[in-house]
């Protein structure tokens, strides 16, 4: 019996569901429910009443919840313990946009916290990186999350969830996202990159007809481009500090934006990685400090 399982009981309690865990955790339903059923026989009781249109936990799922949870934090602050330390060399692939509001304050906090851990970056698209941990090539990447695929050898660890944005010149008057596409021309994300084929599918659905001028795979080109009144664009503004250096109008798409989701992306088989955590952390930390207000 993993100790995981424990952990994962206790998301299914904390969540209301089999799914809802599975997404706080890092895995599918049908891997939550198959710990589950371990789980039960391991303890030989049943921890769900299953003979409802729903699984509902029994009393004896709280118990065994409430008698782990304290040892499960304390053995988690252990392995977080400044004492211990974390060294090692760590490949760390990283989509092109994202490079210039992501490394340095990452890069600069590990070095800081964990001088002998080291992270040697690799720029890619999404795609490529993914492969590339796959086979073992890099150790983790941060990447927009495939709208199908995956593998069952990849663990896939939530990062960011932001809305795509249409941005436009600030002096544009337009209330609303299909006049600006009307009025302007198209400045394309790169249609190969996953955040490129949601940004046209919107367009198109908007404008069915609109064909873009220029094609870029770099958001901090594009919102320079756009600032400079040469077109309008639908992009992630993953990295709020570009609107500083260059102003745009933000319109917010409403209802049906399309939302990009950032993920780490790193082997099953590395999920005990103390490194790897620590990466993790800071990597949302700094997510969080270049978001846009």
């Amino acid at each position: 019996m993993k100790i995981e399982a424990f952990s994962t009981l206790d998301a299914v309690l904390r969540t209301g569901s089999f799914a809802s865990a599975a997404a706080a955790m890092n895995l599918t339903p049908s891997a939550v429910s198959m710990q589950m059923k371990q789980l039960e026989q391991y303890l030989g009781q049943p921890l769900f009443d299953r003979s409802g249109p729903q699984v509902r936990p029994r009393v004896a799922a709280f118990d065994v919840a409430a008698a782990m949870r304290g040892g499960l934090q304390r053995l988690d602050g252990l392995r977080r313990r400044p004492g211990i330390e974390i060294e090692g060399v760590l490949r760390l692939g990283v989509i092109e946009s994202l490079l210039p509001s992501l490394l340095p304050g990452t890069l600069s906090a590990l070095r800081a916290q964990h001088p002998r851990l080291a992270v040697r970056p690799v720029r890619g698209r999404s795609a490529t990186l993914i492969a590339g941990v796959k086979a073992g090539q890099i150790d983790a990447a941060v990447v927009a999350m495939p709208a199908k695929g995956g593998s069952e050898q990849l663990r896939w660890w939530p990062l960011a969830r932001r809305e795509l944005v249409l941005i436009a010149p600030p002096d544009a008057t337009e209330s609303s996202a299909t006049a600006l596409l009307r009025r302007h021309d198209w400045i394309r994300y790169d249609r190969n990159t996953v955040t490129g084929a949601m940004a046209a599918r919107h367009v198109l659905s908007l404008v069915p007809d609109k064909r873009g001028v220029l094609e870029l795979d770099s958001a901090p080109a594009i919102v320079a481009m756009v600032s400079g009144g040469l077109g309008v664009a639908i992009i992630h503004l993953l990295d709020g500090t570009l609107l500083t250096a260059y102003p745009v109008r933000v319109l917010r798409l409403g209802r049906n934006a399309p939302v990009l989701e950032l993920t780490l992306v790193t082997r099953k088989a590395a999920d005990d990685d103390r490194g790897l955590a620590v990466l993790r952390e800071r990597l949302v930390e700094q997510l969080k400090a270049t978001a846009r207000p």
